[in-house]
């Protein structure tokens, strides 16, 4: 019987929902839901607590099963909500052992990820050779982070960071461009430390490279977020040199504000990301950045906020990730002295709208270019710098070469003549 697995938040969740859904599938013996939750924000949460409540009243007959980063961080709190049948940590959660014990007993169990003498056994590098309605193929190269933000939780719900060995990525991705992806997207929970616990701690840039040298069949190589200040020699002279790899990165930048960045405990300053992004922009002109931001974080003011706005400009973004500053239990911004949640929500917005107009200049100037778009499900595809792009009637999967005649202020719209039914 199979499982239907609900998925909440990152790529990297996207990857482990796919070994639940296959792990679970071979052992459950009954209508099953599995939510794969996000701990990311307070909103995550509250989203999957009612996606829980929902299923249940629309599948009384189900088992519902919570794991994920939220369920790893409060179990006690999903253990009791009477929809919820059992709660599984993310160490086990793609383990066949584990389902089967589940099925059997109704045994399952959360552990402490830190007191674990392994924690990568449950990889799936290797183990995941499609993915579930996606024409991207994600792939995990790293898990857990050692970093302590102070706004974050997301080290408890993945533990300390450990990295896929570079012949299991190599492998999964030969074997993904076997079943037909052509564009392969690196993930992890902080993808820039890889290496730093395998023999020799090799750099993030040397699996890169090593990638694009044993699979040469693949198309398209994009890298997910990084920390710009982990950016090693490797990775800038393979995004300068290699057309293989896509020119985008998103950055974790969350504020503009050197003293809030400081109290953040992020490892470089304002300088160092205007810095990086001239660097990468001199040695690959087409390279467009993405961005993650927080505002209203503990402490800002208007003033701060403003650095903050400015930093979009400064540092030529595109593609904006906002977020209005969510407390979570444990991390130390919670106890900070709060921004009012109305002018959070409004700085956000602000910044949204910053975010638009920034996007809005850039659709403008790929008009009359021809791009080569992998188009997705749903008529929509991205463009090698994550340019979305209108694709109606055109097969998910293909590659193709279009012609832009234009953009809705969101994605750009191409002459699909002679195309639709290609």
């Amino acid at each position: 019987m199979s499982a239907k697995v609900v998925t909440f938040g990152c790529r990297l969740n996207a990857v482990e929902s796919e070994a639940i859904r296959r792990a679970a599938g071979a052992a459950v013996r009954e209508e099953t839901i599995v939510f794969n939750t996000c701990a990311v924000t307070g909103e995550a949460v509250r989203q999957a607590r009612q996606a829980i409540r929902r299923a249940a009243r629309e599948h009384p007959a189900a088992r519902i099963v919570v794991t994920g980063c939220a369920a790893q961080i409060e179990p006690g709190a999903f253990a009791a909500m009477p929809q919820v049948a059992a709660v599984m940590g993310n160490s086990d959660k793609a383990r066949p052992q584990a389902w089967l014990d589940l099925a059997r007993d109704g045994r399952a169990q959360v552990n402490d990820l830190f007191a674990l003498p392994e924690t990568a056994h449950h990889f799936v590098a290797g183990a995941v050779d499609s993915i579930e309605g996606q024409t991207r193929a994600f792939v995990e190269v790293q898990n857990g982070c050692d970093h302590r933000c102070t706004f974050c939780v997301i080290p408890f719900g993945r533990g300390p960071s450990r990295s896929a060995p570079a012949g299991d990525v190599v492998r999964q991705i030969e074997n993904l461009v076997g079943n037909g992806y052509r564009e392969a997207v690196l993930t992890g929970v902080d993808i820039t430390s890889w290496g730093a616990d395998l023999p020799g701690a090799p750099s993030f840039g040397k699996l890169v490279k090593q990638i694009l040298r044993h699979v040469p069949a693949l198309e398209r190589l994009r890298i997910s977020s990084i920390d710009c200040i982990e950016a090693d020699e490797d990775l800038r002279d393979a995004l300068a040199n290699e057309p293989r790899l896509a020119p985008h990165l998103h950055l974790s930048l969350q504020a503009g504000d050197d003293m809030i960045l400081k109290r953040m405990k992020r490892r470089h300053l304002r300088a160092d990301a205007i810095r990086f992004c001239a660097d990468m922009r001199a040695a690959r002109p087409d390279i467009v950045f993405g961005a993650d931001f927080i505002a209203g974080f503990p402490t800002e003011t208007d003033d701060m906020f403003a650095r903050t706005l400015d930093l979009v400009d400064a540092c030529g973004l595109t593609h904006l990730h906002v977020f209005p500053f969510s407390p979570r239990p444990d991390a130390p911004a919670a106890r900070m002295p709060q921004v009012p949640r109305e002018i959070a929500r409004a700085r956000a917005q602000t910044l949204r709208e910053k975010g638009a107009a920034r996007l809005a200049a850039h659709l403008d100037a790929q008009v009359g270019k021809r791009l080569r778009v992998l188009c997705e499900r749903g008529g929509l595809g991205h463009a090698a710098d994550f340019t979305e792009t209108a694709t109606p009637g055109l097969p998910a999967g293909a590659m193709l070469d279009l012609p832009i005649v234009g953009h809705d202020g969101r994605r750009l719209i191409a002459d699909l003549t002679g195309l639709a039914s290609a």
